[in-house]
This record gives C-alpha cells, structure tokens and sequence, in this order.
C-alpha cells in the first residue's frame, strides 16, 4: 500500500467529514498527494480541524452540487484515484431535509461521475455507500452484493439511486477508457473524533462526560459494527486493487465478521465497560421514524476477490475509541494517538 500510494495524486469528496479525517490522515502516512473537496466540517469540534489537516492538503472548500467548481478543481489536480465520500450522511436529518438529501447524495453523485468522465487523469473510481442500500426485509441471513437495491428512508434510497448512477456511468461511459469502478458499501463505522448527533458512540461520549446516563433509542437494533480503519483500510486496497486489475473492479460489502453483528445494548455495555466510572446507559421511549432494527452484510466477496479481511473485532474496536476519547478528553496530542491507532492497526494487519 506504501508502494503503491507514495505521490499519487488522490481527491477525496467530504474529507472534513469523520471517515474522510480518517482516510486522510492514512493517505498521508502512505506518502499521498491529497486534495479534499468539501463543505467546512459539519461538527465542532472536528477530527479535521483537530488533525489541522486543512495545511497538509490541497484544500477546496466546495459544495460538490457547484459542478463548475468541481470540475476546475479536476481540470487542475489531475487526480489519478478517486473517493466519493461526500454525502447527507444522517437518517434522521433525511426525513427532515429530504430533498436536499438527494440532491447531494444523487446529483452530487452524478456531478463526480461527469467530471471524471471529462478527466484524462482518473484511472480508479471509488464511490464510498452504505450498507442501507438493500431493500431491507429484516432478514436473520446477510445481504449480499447481487441483492436488491432499494432504501427504505431518504437517506439510505438516495444512496441506493447513487450506485445506480455510478453503474450507468461505469458501463456508458468508463469501461472501454481504463476506469475502474467500485462501490463500497460499509456497515456501521465507529472511531474516535466522530462528533455527529443520532450516531451511538458519539452519544455515549458526549452523555458520559456530561455526567449523564448514554440515552438509547434503539437497544436492540443490530448493526455490523466495525472501526473507522476496517473501512478505510478496504477502500484504499479496492482502490489499489482495481487499478492493478480492473477485473477486481465491482461492489463490495465491508463489514466485520458475523459475531461482530451485535445490538445496541451491547455497544453500551463494552463503551460503559471501557470508559469505567459512573459511566452507565438506559433505554428510552422514542416515536421517531422508521429506522432497520436487523441488518447484515456478507462480505464473502472482498474475502475471496481481494484478500481482505478484518483486523479489530467490535471488541477492540471499541476499546481503540474509547481510548482515543478519553485522550482528547485529557488533552493529549491528538494527532499522535490518530497516527498511533493507524500504525498499530496496519501493523496487527500486515501480520
């Protein structure tokens, strides 16, 4: 992945965001030439602003629906890989704002697809999804890749309808000009420096150090979890990947081993386990909108295609974020512990 990273010159949409921060900071450890396209971090704090990664990059502060801007910003990067991260990423916020949810999510998917359609540069393509893409039918077996795409919520369809646009794309317009193409589509990413409302680990965090016991909507809705790094760690490999051999090009779901699909309350009891002291949770009654209370993926096709498979169970995965929190909490260098968990999470697997 050194190798293969060292001054290639990388865009990345919505690298303010919590995984784009993540992915960032990976791609400069690898030696990369990163440009982010972006709006200002939604979230202050921030693992972007936290990380002062806005000196380390080429920096565009842009709203990925002004295609004009972004275009530019392609005409004059030249990137070689791309990552379409950038999204209306918040179920709840979706029901609210649904149609400024699709415009970003679909015409801000279909703005980057033209634009590497006019470079002369791209060589690989990966649009960043979700697991919420299936037509979820609450099933006890995990979806796989040739299921059904249909989003319940705005949210979770507007990122159906934006790997639709991407696979018209790839099959109109790349395939015969030495493009690859991927979707990604991970389960539910936890890490330090996620400061984002309606997402469990942040809310534990935010609850704790205020003193208060964590308030849980969902206690037994079960999600695959895993690590902020399992995810990034498979993009960038698809990536690379893809490019070597654009027969690897493809969907691929991205989520932890079946064990490590676990509910809610179980996410709680490992944070509050973790974090020690007065740290505690309860369940509270909620009349919100529909959201999935089972949902799994089968990753058997990132196993035996690219090799991959995780490193951190949900376990460790927690004890890492925990850990990370309470040092941002304490004051600590910040961008040492990021670098730190990085390091040891490519080391544990690499070996």
């Amino acid at each position: 992945m050194k190798n293969f990273y060292k001054n290639k010159k990388v865009l990345i949409t919505g690298n303010t965001g919590f995984k784009g921060s993540w992915m960032t900071q990976m791609l400069l450890l690898l030696g990369a030439d990163v440009t982010g396209i972006s709006l200002r971090p939604g979230t202050a704090p921030s693992l972007y602003e936290i990380l002062h990664q806005g000196n380390n990059i080429n920096e565009y502060i842009v709203d990925i629906r002004d295609f004009e801007q972004v275009l530019n910003i392609f005409h004059k990067e030249k990137p070689e890989i791309v990552f379409h991260l950038a999204a209306q990423p918040i179920v709840i916020a979706s029901y609210k704002e649904p149609r400024y949810t699709y415009d970003v999510n679909v015409m801000g998917t279909v703005n980057i697809c033209e634009c590497i359609r006019r470079s002369a540069s791209v060589r690989s393509f990966v649009n960043v999804t979700t697991d919420k893409v299936y037509q979820n039918n609450e099933w006890e077996f995990p979806y796989r890749e040739t299921d059904r795409l249909d989003g319940f919520d705005p949210y979770s369809n507007s990122k159906s309808c934006s790997e639709l646009v991407t696979a018209s794309y790839a099959r109109a317009f790349f395939k015969g000009r030495d493009i690859a193409v991927s979707a990604c589509r991970a389960g539910n990413v936890i890490g330090g420096g996620d400061f984002s409302g309606f997402r469990i680990i942040p809310d534990c965090y935010r609850d704790t150090v205020s003193g208060k016991g964590i308030a849980v909507r969902n206690p037994n809705s079960v999600r695959p979890y895993q690590h902020v790094l399992e995810a990034v760690n498979f993009y960038l490999l698809a990536a690379k990947m893809q490019m070597d051999d654009s027969s690897l090009a493809g969907n691929y779901n991205v989520g932890p081993e079946y064990s490590d699909c676990i509910k809610t309350s179980e996410v709680c009891d490992l944070f509050c386990g973790f974090w020690g002291g007065e740290a505690r949770w309860e369940a509270i009654e909620t009349q919100g909108p529909h959201e999935a209370n089972l949902l799994r993926l089968d990753t058997s096709k990132a196993k035996s295609r690219l090799g991959w498979r995780p490193v951190w169970d949900v376990k460790r995965a927690i004890k890492e974020t925990v850990q990370w929190y309470k040092a941002f909490s304490d004051g600590g260098d910040m961008a040492g512990v990021t670098e730190g968990q990085i390091k040891t999470y490519l080391s544990e697997g690499k070996v």
